[in-house]
């Protein structure tokens, strides 16, 4: 049985003063589920378990993005993330340092539900 896409929301956040990329990662996953509500498990009585979420954050420099930290903190279905390059660095040059953004895509996807429905 194939997974089908479900959702997908987007994020952004940023680490202002310790170019944490993790941090920055880790913002904008959060910023993204901030604008989920899917009453769709209870009303349809499908567990949370059988979602499976896919995470794709977007810095500078993606080797510096702890993937496995950011999935447990996913609060719902079996999470993976992977980080790739995008996002934006931004110089300040009164101060010589650099304000990471980073963007995120969270997808979920579920098993095909249709025979239990039709």
């Amino acid at each position: 049985m194939t997974d089908q896409r479900f959702i997908i929301e987007m994020g952004m956040g940023n680490s202002q003063y310790d170019q944490d990329y993790t941090k920055a990662a880790g913002r904008a996953i959060d910023d993204a589920l901030r604008h989920s509500s899917i009453p769709m498990f209870e009303t349809l009585g499908v567990a949370h378990s059988d979602m499976r979420v896919q995470v794709t954050v977007a810095v500078q420099q993606p080797d510096q993005v702890d993937c496995d930290a950011l999935a447990a903190r996913l609060p719902r279905g079996v999470a993976t993330v992977r980080a790739v390059h995008g996002g934006l660095n931004v110089k300040n040059p009164d101060r010589d340092t650099t304000i990471v953004i980073a963007t995120a895509a969270v997808e979920a996807f579920l098993p095909n539900l249709a025979d239990r429905f039709g």
